[in-house]
Order: C-alpha cells, then sequence, then structure tokens
C-alpha cells in the first residue's frame, strides 16, 4: 500500500502516523520501560485473577494489562494509600519506621478439567412484568474451600467477538474448571436485593444466580420485551 501520499508525508516514507498510533507506540514503549525497571514480581499489592486480568489488592482495582497496572501505581490514588498503610504499620509498631512489605505469595495453579455444567431458566415476575434469567452452575469437582465467582462484562472487554454494543457478557469462574460466560441482551439490569441475588449450595456444590431486567417503556412499545425477541444465552 502507498502511504508516501498521505498529508505530512514525504516521497519515499511510510507516511505520517495516525495520532491514535501514536498514542499506542508512546503507551507500549513506557510499558516496556516500566517493565524493565520495575519487578512486578516482587510487588505485594500485584495479583493476576483468574479471569486473566490485574488486580491492585492495596487499591481493589482491576488492570487489563502490567502496564495499565503500572501506571496505576504512579497515580494519586495508589501512593494516598501506601502512605496511608505505611503509617498505619509504623503506628502499629509504635514507632517511625516504615513496616518491610509483606511477602509476595505465588498464586497457586490448577490443571484445568473442562466445563461445568449448567442450565438457564427464563422466567417472567408475575406482578411487574420484569423479565427474569436464572442460572444453575454445577461445580461438583471445585476446589475445597473456594466459592465461584461472577462478573458482568461488556461487549468492549471481550475479544472473542466483534463488539456491538447491544450486548454485554455473564462469566462464571471457580477452579479447576474453565470459565464460561453467556451472551446477554445490554439492558439495564435491576440491582436491587430481591431481585439480584445469589447463592452457593457447598453440600451439592451448586452455584445460582437470577437477577430481573428493568422494564424500559421504550422497549416495550416497540416490542422488544417479548421472550420471543430474546435470544437464549451462549457459552
Amino acid at each position: 500500500m502507498d502511504f508516501q501520499n498521505r498529508a505530512g508525508g514525504k516521497t519515499g516514507t511510510g507516511g505520517q502516523a495516525s495520532w491514535s498510533d501514536m498514542n499506542k507506540d508512546r503507551r507500549e514503549r513506557l510499558r516496556q520501560l516500566a517493565l524493565e525497571t520495575i519487578d512486578l514480581a516482587k510487588d505485594p499489592y500485584f495479583m493476576k485473577n483468574h479471569l486473566g486480568s490485574y488486580e491492585c489488592k492495596l487499591c481493589l482495582t482491576l488492570h487489563n494489562n502490567e502496564g495499565s497496572y503500572l501506571a496505576h501505581t504512579q497515580g494519586k490514588k495508589h501512593q494516598a494509600n501506601l502512605a496511608r498503610r505505611a503509617a498505619k504499620e509504623a503506628k502499629e509498631m509504635g514507632g517511625p519506621q516504615i513496616a518491610p512489605a509483606r511477602p509476595n505469595v505465588p498464586l497457586k495453579k490448577f490443571i484445568k478439567i473442562g466445563r461445568p455444567g449448567y442450565k438457564v431458566t427464563k422466567q417472567r415476575c408475575p406482578h411487574t412484568g420484569q423479565q427474569s434469567l436464572l442460572f444453575q452452575v454445577d461445580y461438583p469437582e471445585i476446589v475445597d474451600g473456594l466459592e465461584p465467582r461472577h462478573r458482568f462484562m461488556s461487549a468492549y472487554e471481550q475479544h472473542i467477538e466483534p463488539p456491538d454494543r447491544k450486548w454485554q457478557y455473564l462469566l462464571f469462574a471457580a477452579e479447576p474448571y474453565e470459565t464460561i460466560g453467556f451472551k446477554l441482551p445490554s439492558r439495564e439490569i435491576d440491582k436491587s436485593e430481591e431481585k439480584f441475588w445469589t447463592h452457593w449450595i457447598p453440600e451439592s456444590r451448586q452455584f445460582f444466580l437470577q437477577f430481573y431486567y428493568k422494564i424500559d417503556k421504550g422497549d416495550m412499545r416497540a416490542g422488544k420485551g417479548s421472550y420471543a425477541n430474546m435470544p437464549a444465552p451462549m457459552d
């Protein structure tokens, strides 16, 4: 492809990079530089979770990559929490000295044994007309002492399908099983206590989650509120 006739380009060159390309290259260079100078293995607050993203255990924040986490550690929030933690530990020690960092605990690795069994039930509230979904996920071989985790993910966070704002995803995870996800309509969810709940039964090792969609009057007038137009979740 000929880039030499682009605006700002010179004959015989590859053409001028776009602003987004320049930002992407700058972020990558900063990330590589930070990774060369900072050893994340010695950071007691750096943790990679079972979903493949990264967490700051001090600030309870999520990050998509190491560069995002490193940028967070230089921010005001992380630095303030570090100072607060150091002051608290120094006070507990009875002196002005700063307590040493906690030792880094290695992450446990599990061999995946496949997907868990699941069942999805569509329901409707007889009083409000709200549509709901009830998920039952079976984990007969779950690691002792663990409980399944779940989270909602936007279409722009996943990298399996082209992003579409009409959809969102619900993920379930528990070791040593593979993480499973369900593709759902991107409608507002009712987060009230009686409309959104989870329940884990250790004896039968079954995890339940139920939520209701909020009623959108515009969607009801357009006929989008029926289950006939609501696709079944896909894993």
